[in-house]
């Protein structure tokens, strides 16, 4: 076996494939395949994915992860439709979706939501920060992003030495407090909780203290693997919400794919608006004297 090759556990039966990372001294880094869950195993414990299994596993989680994303961009273009109709905007309107900043402590699974949210057409910024640095970026992130959404997310787990310990004690937690301490940075910045929406946490999250320290979303209530696009596919439902109008909890809860054991929240409010009327937006440059310098501002290009 090579770094970079699909591997199952055989004493887990199989039942998650990991890309092989790493190996130290017979121990191998695992990661998920679509499961945001980072494991280590003895390289003995591991064989190679069976390529008809691999092949029958890809293709179903292909469909279910597409029939996410149709649902949400069915959902996208109704409430554009609908906004128009209020709006009394026959001729043609634009949209203004909620704002998301995702930041991800793995590299790898930021690329595939970044790439979804462009599908999408949600605006977004996307950082590979660690889960351990994530309040501390936070600070210097939000003031200059600005966004509706924020999206903090990445690994956790229950750690091994952590059998017959209490579950609701953050230290039987790989990165449950990060995510915490992430929130709390975000919460502080914006208090309210329907102009700032906060998703947070990872596989097997401690759901109730990410929850209490300021998310309107968050894994894992049932302290199970979520899978890679959990939080995006919540975070792209609130960008396309009406604003007017609450997010339907068991309508974006049932539309991940870790269901109700996966993740869970509370009452909030979307961020979607449209506009009209609708022009040819034109890149436009502003200069200002500040201090005797000359400061050009280019405004952002909208179509």
């Amino acid at each position: 076996m090579r770094q970079g090759d699909l591997v199952v556990r055989n004493s887990y039966g199989g039942d998650v494939m990991f890309t092989l990372g790493p190996v130290v001294q017979g121990q191998a880094l695992l990661k998920g395949l679509e499961l945001r869950l980072l494991a280590d195993a003895p390289l003995h414990d591991l064989r190679l994915a069976d390529p008809e299994a691999l092949q029958a596993a890809l293709a179903d989680e292909n469909r279910r992860a597409r029939r996410s994303i149709r649902q949400l961009d069915r959902f996208r273009r109704e409430n554009g439709e609908q906004g128009m109709r209020r709006t009394g905007g026959e001729t043609g309107y634009f949209e203004v979706p909620g704002k998301v900043l995702h930041l991800d402590g793995d590299p790898g699974y930021l690329r595939k939501s970044m790439a979804l949210y462009k599908e999408l057409r949600v605006p977004a910024e996307g950082y590979f920060v660690t889960e351990s640095s994530m309040a501390t970026a936070l600070a210097t992130l939000l003031p200059r992003t600005t966004p509706d959404i924020v999206v903090l997310t990445g690994h956790d787990s229950i750690l091994k030495n952590s059998k017959g310990r209490d579950m609701q004690n953050l230290a039987s937690y790989k990165n449950s407090r990060h995510f915490m301490d992430a929130v709390r940075v975000a919460r502080g910045f914006d208090r309210n909780k329907d102009s700032l929406v906060i998703v947070a946490g990872a596989c097997q999250s401690h759901f109730e203290a990410i929850l209490s320290s300021g998310a309107n979303f968050a894994s894992s209530p049932g302290r199970v693997l979520i899978h890679a696009l959990d939080p995006l596919v919540i975070a792209a439902k609130v960008a396309y919400t009406p604003s007017r109008s609450q997010v339907k909890i068991t309508d974006v809860l049932s539309g991940t794919l870790s269901g109700l054991e996966g993740m869970g929240g509370i009452e909030t409010r979307g961020c979607y608006r449209v506009g009209m009327p609708v022009v040819e937006w034109k890149e436009l440059s502003e200069t200002t004297e500040t201090a005797g310098e000359r400061v050009s501002k280019t405004a952002d290009k909208r179509k």
